[in-house]
């Protein structure tokens, strides 16, 4: 009995050591990244739009300061609710991940040293997109709620900071994919020929 449940729950690897052909951890990064740099990037631009008003009037561009702002808080609130599954699905595929022996990359750690980095910067990155969204909920509703410009300084230059630290981070998870080979579907997939539907030329 016990041997038969055991069976059921075994998930059946593919061509990436994983239940299902495409990874998903990668995906959900872009997620992370792309709507975290959009609300800095916009809350950046709602803090200095004293001196772009005059720019976009001379371009016929509409805009409203409290529009930046909506778009920055919006889309951290987005990037802090992901980034819990952009973390959760890392470390689901880390466990099956095969690190090859003996490869370094340019940064000169082998396969699980980096695994591991990437790990905890994923878990500091966490912890930090969810801090900066309270606090941004802070000053939306609290402490700046009614002040034209609705973020810190000090707000804006902890958010480049941590721009920095996904940039470590990326390249981390890119070293993982291109110089250990781990999850990397398509080259996966061609070269050990298991998509009947792929022809090799």
């Amino acid at each position: 009995m016990n041997s038969q449940l055991m069976g059921l729950l075994e998930l059946k690897q593919g061509a990436n050591n994983l239940p299902y052909e495409i990874p998903m951890h990668p995906n959900l990064v872009h997620f992370t990244l792309g709507l975290f740099i959009i609300a800095i990037v916009f809350d950046i631009a709602g803090a200095l739009f004293p001196l772009e008003r005059p720019i976009l009037k001379f371009l016929g561009l509409p805009a409203l300061r409290s529009g930046f702002f909506e778009v920055g808080w919006y889309n951290l609130v987005a990037s802090a609710a992901i980034t819990f599954f952009t973390v959760a699905w890392g470390f689901f595929e880390a466990m099956l991940a095969k690190l090859p022996a003996k490869v370094e990359s340019d940064w000169g750690f082998g396969a699980k040293a980096t695994l591991l980095l990437h790990g905890l910067g994923g878990i500091l990155l966490l912890a930090a997109i969810v801090a900066m969204a309270v606090w941004r909920g802070l000053q939306r509703y609290r402490c700046r709620r009614n002040a034209p410009r609705q973020v810190q300084w000090s707000y804006l230059l902890v958010g480049i900071v941590i721009l920095g630290i996904m940039y470590v981070q990326g390249t981390l998870g890119a070293q993982l994919g291109d110089e250990f080979g781990i999850h990397v579907t398509a080259a996966n997939l061609l070269e050990n020929s298991k998509n009947p539907n792929v022809q090799l030329k």
